[in-house]
């Protein structure tokens, strides 16, 4: 799809893909079941980047720092990257239909759980629940980078990954931190 957004038509994709109409339905029901598979992938795709670029982390709170910005840049809508996946489709998606949303962020889910859990048995922050963390994480990060625009006139600046990082990060210790 080289127009890099959600607006098309499944005889676009067919005509691209130089398969059938046949085709393309005996593997979706349609465009919305296509987007999701996409949708899918592409959380599939940024769960293992996360997990192997804060793998490599050997501080526990360091890792799941680069895997918080990591995502939040990832999620961030920016007229100059085109990501609709992350951007429109995830909006109308978790309107239309959370439960898919929920099922497509598995992977991400996972990858948080660990780094979380990880950072709590290093003891870098107090116990809790790294599962239900995770999934509160991984919601807020992508919803608060895909809403992050500015009113025009305003004098406001987005928020940036490392402002998102410091008031997770305070959330999950319960302390406020500063740089």
């Amino acid at each position: 799809m080289e127009k890099r957004t959600t607006e098309f038509t499944v005889q676009e994709v067919v005509d691209r893909s130089k398969q059938s109409l046949r085709s393309f339905y005996q593997h979706f029901d349609g465009k919305h079941e296509l987007l999701l598979a996409l949708f899918e992938d592409a959380l599939s795709k940024s769960a293992a980047e996360i997990r192997e670029t804060a793998g490599a982390q050997s501080d526990p709170l360091q890792a799941l720092r680069l895997g918080v910005t990591m995502l939040f840049e990832q999620s961030l809508s920016n007229p100059g990257v085109e990501r609709p996946l992350f951007s429109d489709f995830a909006l109308q998606l978790l309107v239309k239909d959370p439960a898919q949303v929920a099922t497509a962020q598995l992977p991400l889910h996972q990858v948080f759980t660990e780094l979380l859990q990880q950072a709590e048995d290093a003891g870098v922050i107090p116990a809790g629940k790294p599962r239900r963390q995770a999934s509160i994480l991984v919601q807020t990060v992508m919803f608060v980078a895909q809403g992050n625009g500015v009113p025009a006139g305003s004098h406001a600046a987005p928020v940036t990954a490392e402002e998102f990082w410091q008031f997770c990060l305070g959330g999950l210790s319960g302390v406020s931190v500063r740089n």
